[in-house]
C-alpha cells in the first residue's frame, strides 16, 4: 500500500520549470532517496511534498488524501521534517528541542505529561543523544545536533520523516551513523523515509527505491525504481556530467567520480553491469 502518491506534478520559479510532469509513489514502510544534481529540484519537491510550497499542476496525496485537504496540525501528525543541519539561535537545551515536537499533541497552553517525556527520553536513546539531554544545542559538535533533530522528528511520532541532506558537512562516521539511525527507524518502527541526499552511494547501500532528477526530456526528465536498477554508471555519467569508476564490494555498488588531475585514471577501467568499459 502507497503512503505517498505524486502525480503529474510540475512547479516552476519565476516562469522556469524546476519540476514538470513527475509521477511516483512511495510504499508504506519504505525508504526513498532523491538524488541529482545541484538545480534538478530536489528540496523544491521536499518542501512540496510538506505542502510548504504549492504545485503548479498535478497531484500530492497522503494516505489517499489531497494533500490540501490537510490541515497544518493535521498534516505534521502524518510526517516530520528534518532540514539541512543548521546553528541555532537560541539557547534551548537539547531535551526542550525535542519536547518541541510534542507541542502538537498537549498544545502550547499545556506542559508535557509523563507519557511525553517517555517518547522524547525513547527517541534520544534511538539516536544515543539521551546523555547530552541538559546540554545547550549550540554546544554540540553538528553531527550530535543532527541526531537530536532525528531524535525530534522520531519525538513527533509521525509515519513519515522527510529529510533534506541529512548527512550535509558531516565526516564518514557520523554518515554512516545517520544512515544506520535512519535504517533502523524504517525496520524496527515502521516510518517511511524520504531522504534528499548528494551522496549516491549511501543512497544505493540504504534505500528500497531511489528518485534521480535532473534527466533529459527524452527520458522524462527522471528515473524512479529500485537503487540497484536507477543507478548506472550510464546514468550517473550523463545525469552528473562527470566521468566515473563504477565497482562492486560483494552485491554492493559504488561510483567514484573522476576529475581530470586524477592519478592514472587514464589507466583506471571499469566494468559496470552493461559490460561497457571505461
Amino acid at each position: 500500500m502507497n503512503i505517498i502518491e505524486v502525480h503529474n506534478l510540475s512547479f516552476g520559479y519565476s516562469g522556469a520549470e524546476v519540476l514538470q510532469d513527475l509521477s511516483f509513489e512511495v510504499g508504506r514502510q519504505s525508504f526513498l532517496a532523491i538524488a541529482g544534481p545541484n538545480g534538478a529540484g530536489k528540496s523544491t519537491l521536499l518542501n512540496l511534498l510538506c505542502a510548504l510550497l504549492k504545485p503548479k499542476s498535478g497531484t500530492i496525496r497522503i494516505d489517499t488524501e489531497a494533500i490540501e485537504s490537510y490541515s497544518t496540525e493535521a498534516l505534521a501528525q502524518k510526517m516530520a521534517v528534518v532540514r539541512q543541519e543548521f546553528v541555532p539561535v537560541f539557547g534551548f537545551s537539547v531535551i526542550e528541542t525535542v519536547l518541541m515536537a510534542r507541542t502538537l499533541y498537549y498544545g502550547q497552553m499545556r506542559f508535557e505529561n509523563k507519557a511525553d517525556r517517555e517518547i522524547v527520553n525513547e527517541a534520544l536513546k534511538a539516536t544515543d543523544t539521551i546523555q547530552f539531554a541538559s546540554r545547550p544545542l549550540g554546544s554540540l559538535s553538528g553531527g550530535e545536533r543532527q541526531r537530536v533533530f532525528i531524535a525530534r522528528a522520531l519525538a513527533q511520532n509521525t509515519p513519515i520523516l522527510l529529510l533534506d541532506e541529512p548527512t550535509s558537512f558531516l565526516d564518514l562516521k557520523h554518515q554512516v551513523g545517520i544512515y544506520d539511525l535512519l535504517k533502523v527507524a524504517q525496520l524496527e518502527k515502521g516510518k517511511t523515509i524520504i531522504a534528499v541526499t548528494h551522496d549516491i552511494n549511501l543512497a544505493a547501500q540504504y534505500a528500497d527505491e531511489v528518485l534521480l532528477l535532473g534527466g533529459t526530456q527524452a527520458d522524462s526528465g527522471y528515473q524512479y525504481g529500485h537503487a540497484r536498477d536507477v543507478f548506472s554508471l550510464e546514468q550517473i555519467e550523463r545525469v552528473f556530467d562527470v566521468r566515473a569508476f563504477a565497482g562492486k564490494i560483494g552485491q554492493e555498488k559504488f561510483f567514484i567520480p573522476l576529475g581530470k588531475f586524477a592519478k592514472d585514471s587514464g589507466q583506471i577501467t571499469s566494468k559496470p553491469p552493461s559490460g561497457r568499459q571505461k
